[in-house]
């Protein structure tokens, strides 16, 4: 279907990702039926851990739907068929689970704190700085390292807060625990699980675990983590509770995925074709809505110029 989310008024960015309007598009559509998508997006919600009668709303999904059609619009470009496609979206649609249940302010807190002193956010990141931590206990290294820093700056770390931790450090784990727990769910959705639409969620923090993976699959995995990073450097809320970064530009986010090739995690083609669909335009709309407003004409320039910047 091309069924596809609405734009967004700047002033409705914040809305609850269940409440919003879908309508169609020939760019970077949605491939799969609006109920469905609707019904995955609600797998992000999670009960509150203080109050049971409450949910926690999954915190971006507008984020996950604008990443899960940009991965589409490019698979399809690099020559992918329309079923492998089709199930690749739902992979993307659902590849920040092993977030479920983010608390924007605890979360903020924490990993602005780390940022702050340098300290490493990622899996691969803290094993280059603390080789002796056992693989896959990331997040109990951290606690070990740093509860009493953070408790003494007035962070508690209880069991929510190490959930938060985990949310980055252990993601593999926590997403593999979320998984576990939706797919009685995805099975009534009609959806058969296979093992590469969980390899393709992981490949930023764990890259190590594509190494023998199929090149189909390793080129995938790169498409996801290119086109969620591009969305969201022109997310801005996003950037502040995530990244902790106050300001994104287009230029910015190409700069950093230059330097994601560089360092062998994102392939030559898949940067460049990403860039050309960009030029062409394919993307406008989901930047625009990213952002909660219109590019501007200089921007737009900018952006009808990047095919030709590598010739």
């Amino acid at each position: 279907m091309d069924d596809i989310l609405a734009p967004i008024r700047s002033h409705l960015r914040h809305i609850d990702c269940h409440a919003m309007s879908i309508a169609s598009s020939h760019r970077a559509p949605l491939l799969i039926a609006q109920p469905l998508a609707k019904q995955l997006l609600h797998l992000y919600d999670v009960p509150h851990p203080f109050d049971k009668t409450r949910m926690i709303r999954g915190y971006d999904c507008p984020h996950a739907l604008r990443t899960a059609r940009m991965c589409a619009a490019v698979a399809s470009r690099l020559g992918y068929g329309h079923t492998v496609v089709q199930r690749y979206q739902i992979a993307c649609l659902l590849h920040d689970l092993g977030r479920a249940g983010l608390d924007r302010k605890l979360f903020g807190r924490i990993w602005s704190w780390a940022k702050r002193r340098c300290i490493p956010t990622r899996p691969r990141e803290w094993r280059a700085r603390h080789p002796s931590t056992r693989y896959g206990r990331e997040t109990e290294a951290f606690l070990a390292l740093y509860r009493k820093d953070l408790e003494a700056d007035g962070i508690v770390m209880h069991a929510w807060a190490r959930e938060q931790v985990e949310m980055r450090l252990g993601y593999a784990r926590r997403l593999a625990r979320r998984l576990r727990q939706v797919k009685p769910d995805l099975k009534t959705l009609g959806i058969t699980w296979q093992p590469w639409m969980g390899q393709v969620m992981l490949y930023y923090y764990y890259p190590e675990k594509l190494l023998r993976a199929k090149p189909w699959v390793r080129q995938l995995a790169e498409v996801l983590v290119a086109c969620e990073q591009f969305e969201a450097y022109s997310n801005q809320q996003r950037g502040r509770d995530y990244y902790v970064r106050v300001k994104e530009t287009l230029p910015e986010a190409f700069t950093y995925l230059e330097t994601l090739r560089r360092e062998g995690l994102l392939s030559a083609v898949v940067v460049d074709t990403l860039q050309r669909m960009t030029a062409e335009g394919e993307f406008d709309h989901l930047l625009e809505q990213a952002r909660g407003y219109a590019l501007s004409r200089v921007e737009r320039r900018w952006l009808r110029r990047l095919s030709t910047k590598k010739e």
